[in-house]
């Protein structure tokens, strides 16, 4: 059985200025640090045997955040980026209703179809990242490992870790920055341990706390700018 420790990346420039920044490399937020600092206090009494990113700048502050007692080796890995927005990258998300409608309704409504231009459907990142979790697992077997990836790509692990289609996405919450997930793995099978967990930060630090976005996703009815 192998111990994975899923961890979101701290608040980045995407998340604060709300756009989409998928592969495009958001750099950490002011508060995005005072939230490594409390995931680095988390992590002093929290054992890993080895530690995987992104190779994205937010998620690898965040691995270096993770890893600053334990000092293994971060290995990166490209299957464990965000989701490719192609045409979507950059955006804000005030914008995409109108310039991408099809693809705006789908990201909230039904995000197991959004696919856009240039970059990655849904089904394809959901592909993507569960081959990745069980080459790392079996890579890991018996061990714990600790992860930073990113906010689509976790919700599209956890869809997985509970052993859902990808249809069922929008029954999956989203994760605050640098939330923690734990999955257990054992002859290629998940079960999700722990879900969101964000109590090493107080509200004042929470992403979410300031923003009303992913309480709408829920309801597949997106808000775009809050």
């Amino acid at each position: 059985m192998t111990k994975l420790i899923i961890v979101r990346h701290a608040e980045a420039a995407g998340n604060k200025e709300r756009y989409f920044q998928g592969h495009t490399d958001g750099k950490v937020s002011e508060k995005g640090r005072l939230q490594l600092e409390k995931l680095s206090e988390r992590f002093a009494d929290i054992p890993f045997d080895a530690i995987y990113s992104s190779p994205l700048s937010r998620a690898v502050e965040t691995a270096e955040a993770i890893n600053r007692y334990m000092k293994l080796p971060i290995t990166t890995d490209d299957r464990l980026m965000e989701i490719n927005g192609g045409c979507w990258e950059g955006n804000k998300w005030a914008d995409l209703p109108t310039l991408y409608p099809e693809q705006a309704y789908n990201w909230s409504a039904a995000p197991w179809d959004f696919d856009p231009d240039g970059g990655e459907s849904m089904r394809e990142c959901y592909a993507r990242l569960s081959e990745a979790i069980k080459d790392i697992a079996a890579q890991n077997d018996g061990k714990t490992v600790a992860i930073a990836s990113h906010g689509c790509a976790i919700r599209v692990l956890l869809c997985w870790a509970k052993g859902w289609v990808i249809e069922r996405l929008n029954d999956v919450e989203w994760c605050d920055n640098t939330g923690i997930n734990i999955v257990e793995i054992e002859n290629g099978v998940p079960t999700l341990i722990s879900e969101n967990d964000s109590s090493h930060i107080t509200e004042e630090l929470s992403t979410f706390a300031a923003q009303k976005w992913w309480r709408a996703d829920q309801r597949g009815e997106m808000c775009y700018d809050d």
